[in-house]
């Protein structure tokens, strides 16, 4: 895992937010899914569509954020060697886009791009938290991942989670992860006090990306949106 990749999608990140402030092309298709949005997406009553823009901003941007972050925090807890690869993945989400994403460009290319890594980074804290019973991420985007969702549309944000889940399963495979002596060494570590308090430095950053969202208060037509 090479950070200059991080410095590259910040640059990306930049180069596509320059874009949409002479184009307006995200900002457009954000306003063209306001009238559609699932009942329990809440947004400001006045300008919801600025909201939602910037919530997708900062989803974008919260990705070589948590590479960096979750590199600093896994070096430190001398597990690195769990994460490298992952992160790459993600990495190569925006340095190197999947097919599936052609003819998407600018913001809109990049919200497709940082999905992919939000549920890689989902997808794996779930297959840890199932084998050694804590979190080998401490990040929790399952709940903006739910909005990126039905903001792509079902039939497009399920043809991401499969490409996900494809490169968790060949990850997976190929290292023979939870084979190893290696892991169940880690297990020990994961079960410690010392990396739960390791994780508890993080703070859950989807809290930072609410715009006003509830989950909680189904009307009769509502029903949360998931992963297929």
């Amino acid at each position: 895992m090479d950070l200059r990749d991080v410095r590259a999608i910040r640059a990306t990140i930049a180069n596509a937010r320059h874009q949409e402030a002479h184009s307006g092309h995200l900002q457009a298709l954000l306003g063209q899914r306001l009238p559609h949005l699932h009942t329990a997406i809440r947004l400001p009553e006045t300008e919801a569509n600025a909201a939602l823009l910037q919530f997708v901003l900062r989803y974008i941007e919260h990705i070589p954020d948590f590479i960096e972050a979750i590199s600093l925090l896994t070096e430190r807890a001398r597990v690195f060697a769990y994460a490298e690869h992952f992160l790459t993945i993600a990495s190569d989400y925006f340095l190197s886009p999947p097919e599936v994403i052609d003819g998407h460009h600018g913001l809109q290319a990049l919200l497709d791009e940082a999905y992919l890594a939000h549920r890689l980074m989902e997808e794996i804290n779930d297959r840890f938290i199932a084998h050694a019973g804590a979190p080998l991420l401490p990040m929790d985007m399952t709940r903006a991942n739910l909005i990126v969702h039905h903001l792509l549309g079902d039939r497009f944000a399920n043809k991401l989670d499969q490409v996900v889940q494809f490169s968790v399963d060949t990850a997976l495979q190929k290292e023979r992860l939870f084979q190893s002596d290696a892991f169940h060494a880690f297990l020990q570590q994961c079960q410690s006090a010392e990396w739960a308090m390791q994780l508890s430095e993080w703070p859950c950053l989807t809290e930072q990306l609410d715009i006003g969202l509830d989950f909680g208060k189904p009307t009769s037509r509502d029903t949360t949106p998931r992963h297929h």
